[in-house]
């Protein structure tokens, strides 16, 4: 089994089981890209750089579907978000077959 450190905000929520809705922990896109990530970032490796952290909702959002500035009128907008959505198979559940552990950091 490989291990790698993944930085994780500490007010991020725990992973859910597989097949549990997602929780928005971030925990998929920190270890690795989607496609759709692998192909606006070009990043193959390591946390996709799409990935944004929502400090008032306390969850990872991936920031393709929540662009800084919207553009395009209303109508692209909706398509191009629902298709967005698919490709990441938003919603669909968790399908991260990660597991996760805290390291401890000597504080305690």
């Amino acid at each position: 089994m490989i291990q790698r450190i993944i930085l994780i905000e500490p007010e991020a929520p725990a992973k859910p089981a597989l097949g549990e809705p997602c929780n928005g922990c971030g925990l998929c896109c920190l270890h690795a890209p989607c496609p759709l990530g692998v192909l606006v970032t070009r990043r193959w490796r390591g946390a996709c750089a799409a990935l944004r952290w929502d400090a008032a909702q306390r969850r990872y959002q991936c920031g393709l579907l929540a662009p800084a500035r919207p553009r395009g009128p209303r109508w692209w907008r909706i398509v191009k978000q629902a298709w967005l959505r698919r490709w990441i198979a938003a919603g669909q559940g968790c399908d991260a077959d990660v597991v996760a552990q805290n390291i401890p950091d000597g504080r305690d």
